[in-house]
């Protein structure tokens, strides 16, 4: 799936729905995947085992295919895979670092290259540390460089009144 995919459906669904859909932005992708932990993982600092999909997370789905996204317990927040499986889309475009990143987390779309957009979580063929709460990159919005788009999904906010 690509950013532009991405994008048009929280388009889409806004309209159907009449309420204010959007994609993540960075800032609270890395808040509601930490849960309030500080720890490399929202269950702690080693990738231990069964804990996500990705190429050396010990699930029966490790660097082969997608698994369901209950397939592993909720982080402290009772949110499902937020990590490995599937990269997702943010709305921020890309930067290589967070100098000069809005402090109110807000979507940061200036000053960056916004040919390429954010995508946080790892995938299902990722070592573990790409698919630490922390890690980030960017990539072309059709995701080609590192075909992020057949490893790539979304998710979806709400801003509410």
């Amino acid at each position: 799936m690509s950013w532009e995919d991405a994008r048009r459906y929280v388009a889409w669904l806004s309209r159907v729905t009449g309420k204010p859909y959007r994609l993540l932005t960075e800032a609270e992708y890395e808040y509601v995947t930490r849960a309030g932990t500080q720890t490399a993982y929202p269950w702690g600092d080693d990738i231990g085992k069964n804990n996500a999909n990705c190429n050396g997370c010990g699930s029966i789905w490790d660097n082969r295919v997608l698994a369901p996204v209950t397939a592993f317990a909720p982080n402290p927040f009772g949110l499902y895979g937020m990590l490995g499986n599937a990269w997702a889309w943010m709305a921020d475009c890309w930067h290589p670092d967070y100098v000069d990143a809005p402090a109110d987390g807000s979507a940061w779309m200036k000053g960056g290259d916004c040919s390429k957009h954010v995508i946080r979580g790892g995938a299902w063929n990722n070592v573990p540390i790409f698919i630490r709460s922390a890690s980030r990159n960017g990539a072309t919005d059709d995701g080609g460089e590192y075909d992020y788009s057949s490893l790539s999904g979304f998710r979806v906010a709400r801003d509410l009144p």
